[in-house]
């Protein structure tokens, strides 16, 4: 399932103002806008109208919602602050498709998101050429400055967030059906980086993380700060759905010496004996992937755990997960193998502000800030990420308990 690479134009989400930006700049914006809906819409078209409206959980959010969704962020954000002429396509569709921008307006409630069967998909494919074509007409504008463009850059990174969670949540609604539809019949794991035979990352002393002013960053990714470390080794290797399949055979899921006690508790309510979508037949073990319904591969990174399962392997492996600072640094400084574009990798840090921290002004600052506890940090990316939205200081954050996504863990030890 190729992806195009969607790298953003511009080196820094913050730029002095000018009255008229140069026609290669607006060229450039124009290109990365048009790829990145783009490629929201190639996500979307294998699914069916049925498909799009589907909600299969409170945490997952149907096709169709997040098409719009992300439609009404340029439109909540860019257009009706930037164009004082721009008319809404439908007044009502800021009620419905607001996520949890209190600032922005009251909303609809998320677990019922799959009610809203109207404005259908033919009106939900109109909104978002209304949108995208007042958009291209205010980045063409001689008028406009660069003011505009950081929050058109948010909004693409927005955009491909929503385009990860797309493929994760329709998975989820596939995994529930017993005849195991598949979302591409061709759909393959990324290939693997060649396993060589280096140690794993040896890191100690001071380091400095977090986003550093060269690239687009979320709030949440600064300002870069020092860390210090005590000797750890990063395991270069993605733990495998063969390791996983030990620890199972040496009872992992039934000893509670294993476990957190919240993550116990998930257990024995949940009956978990597996990752998430693995089911056992006639002796074994197959799951849900957006190929369909597939035999688990002893080779490929286990994937669909949560933390509290992560947690738990670490233990029982006599290693611990890596803090996100451990991962960063490692992924920075040495060579971690599918360390991008396989799964997400959990760490041992909650989610917290850095040193520091401000969140953006305005509505925008809700987007990370107010999320900063009870979560956990994951890093690196997915097969599900699109390109250019991967980086060593990317925070992803989850519930301990969630494994709908594409998690994975890789191991760390201290080393003295």
């Amino acid at each position: 399932m190729p992806r195009p690479v969607v790298q953003s134009p511009q080196a820094e989400s913050e730029q002095a103002a000018i009255a008229e930006p140069p026609l290669s700049q607006r060229r450039d914006w124009l290109r990365a806008f048009a790829t990145v809906r783009a490629e929201t819409e190639r996500r979307a078209a294998p699914l069916s109208a049925e498909d799009q409206v589907v909600q299969s959980m409170a945490d997952a959010s149907p096709t169709k919602w997040h098409r719009a969704h992300v439609t009404w962020f340029f439109e909540q954000f860019l257009l009706q602050p930037f164009n004082a002429s721009y008319r809404p396509f439908d007044e009502r569709f800021s009620y419905l498709f607001n996520s949890y921008y209190v600032a922005a307006g009251p909303r609809y409630a998320r677990p019922q998101r799959s009610l809203i069967t109207r404005p259908g998909i033919t009106e939900t494919t109109a909104y978002r050429a209304y949108v995208d074509a007042a958009v291209a007409a205010l980045i063409e504008s001689a008028e406009n400055d660069a003011s505009i463009f950081p929050i058109v850059e948010v909004g693409l990174h927005h955009e491909q967030q929503h385009q990860e969670l797309l493929l994760t949540d329709i998975l989820h609604a596939f995994a529930q059906n017993p005849t195991h539809p598949a979302y591409d019949p061709h759909w393959q794991w990324p290939q693997s980086a060649p396993h060589g035979a280096a140690a794993d990352a040896r890191l100690a002393g001071m380091h400095s993380i977090g986003a550093k002013g060269d690239g687009f960053s979320f709030d949440n990714e600064r300002p870069a700060h020092r860390v210090f470390l005590e000797p750890v080794r990063v395991a270069r290797k993605l733990v495998t759905n063969g390791e996983w399949l030990e620890f199972m055979a040496d009872g992992g899921y039934t000893k509670p010496g294993l476990w957190l006690s919240d993550g116990w508790a998930v257990v024995e309510a949940e009956q978990w004996n597996a990752p998430g979508y693995w089911q056992l037949i006639d002796g074994a073990w197959f799951s849900m992937t957006l190929g369909g319904f597939r035999p688990v591969d002893p080779a490929l990174p286990v994937c669909h755990v949560s933390y509290y399962e992560a947690d738990a392997f670490a233990r029982w492996a006599g290693k611990h997960l890596p803090s996100e600072a451990e991962w960063e640094i490692a992924a920075t400084n040495a060579a971690l193998d599918d360390a991008f574009g396989h799964v997400w990798q959990w760490t041992r840090s909650a989610y917290l502000p850095y040193p520091g921290y401000q969140a953006e002004p305005g509505a925008l600052g809700e987007y990370n800030g107010k999320f900063m506890v009870s979560q956990m940090v994951l890093r690196g990316s997915s097969l599900a990420t699109p390109e250019g939205h991967s980086r060593a200081s990317y925070r992803n954050f989850f519930y301990p308990s969630a494994r709908w996504q594409f998690n994975g863990l890789r191991l760390a030890e201290f080393d003295h």
